[in-house]
């Protein structure tokens, strides 16, 4: 599912959104709909002064009220209304959310050994990473089809739905999609439009994307 047309320049950036209570104590959080904290909020404000540098054209975010908020402080500046999607939302894991990650481990740690070794697996009787992606990465190539040639598009979602968005429009096989490594709150992947479709230029970036120089050398 590349969905580009080559040539156009696009650029998307997924960007996580900043840190909550459950984030601190290492809680699953899923669909649940959690606040940033006061640190949250400022990770939120120094991201957006940054990104809002790129000059995007669109923003749009999961409406859970810790990406409608990250979002918000990137709309404050750019003066874009953000558009929000609950298809964007955080991974719906069932029993495992609210769970802390010890907690998850002792009442399910076969369920979470498959999962991490690429099995397909309703943690917590949720969804799988692939209905994730399906109901995630049509949202995200809709609104990058909007852009202007050279547009930016600013994604702002979930760790997991991050992950499996990207893996989505880079062609990955749903089992590999783990080899991306996570996002810390508030960073961002950046992805651009290639002659063969979308390509990871950046990855848990806290800072501007940069050109790449002697891009296979």
């Amino acid at each position: 599912m590349n969905g580009t047309r080559g040539g156009r320049g696009r650029r998307i950036v997924l960007w996580r959104h900043g840190q909550t209570s459950w984030n601190l104590e290492r809680r699953f959080q899923g669909s649940t709909d959690i606040e940033l904290t006061d640190t949250g909020l400022a990770q939120a404000r120094r991201a957006a002064r940054l990104l809002a540098a790129l000059k995007p054209d669109a923003i749009i975010a999961s409406d859970l009220r810790r990406a409608s908020a990250t979002a918000a402080e990137l709309s404050a500046i750019t003066g874009h209304r953000v558009s929000h999607d609950s298809a964007l939302r955080e991974t719906y894991a069932g029993k495992w959310q609210g769970l802390t990650h010890d907690e998850i481990l002792a009442r399910y740690g076969e369920q979470y050994a498959a999962w991490k070794r690429g099995e397909p697996v309703r943690r917590g009787g949720g969804e799988l990473e692939t209905e994730v992606a399906d109901r995630a990465a049509p949202v995200v190539l809709a609104h990058a089809e909007k852009l202007p040639d050279d547009g930016t598009l600013v994604v702002v979602s979930h760790g997991g739905t991050i992950r499996t968005t990207i893996g989505r429009l880079l062609g990955l096989e749903s089992h590999h999609w783990e080899g991306l490594g996570g996002l810390s709150n508030c960073c961002w992947s950046v992805l651009g439009e290639g002659a063969r479709g979308w390509r990871l230029l950046e990855h848990n970036a806290g800072t501007l994307p940069e050109p790449v120089l002697g891009d296979d050398d």
